[in-house]
């Protein structure tokens, strides 16, 4: 009966960190926009002759509808549901990410 129980209330946290879209926007801003300047990146490398080094965007790069439902609808998804100071660690990361990416593009 308790298992049943937490399965509600996991189910009520679920819908209740939805409503928690409208605190905390600019970290959940920040996190979609800088996932897309990460794909706005990548793309730029791609044309430049670059290689992607991570094999899922590798295999994602060719076939672009899974690529913008993955860099496109999952970052909203997961803006949606986390509340917004628990993406300060990915945030962090794909600020790394793309000053990793800015400084190869930049490189001679």
């Amino acid at each position: 009966m308790r298992g049943q129980r937490g399965g509600a209330c996991e189910l009520a946290t679920l819908f209740e960190s939805a409503t928690t879209f409208g605190r905390d926007t600019l970290f959940k801003i920040g996190f979609v926009s800088l996932g897309y300047v990460d794909l706005a990146l990548t793309l730029v490398a791609m044309r430049r002759g670059f290689t992607e080094v991570n094999p899922v965007m590798a295999w994602m790069l060719g076939y672009p509808v899974i690529l913008l439902l993955a860099k496109v609808a999952v970052p909203v998804g997961i803006a949606w549901l986390v509340p917004g100071r628990l993406l300060s660690p990915s945030i962090a990361f794909l600020m790394g990410v793309l000053g990793w990416n800015v400084a190869r593009l930049l490189a001679p």
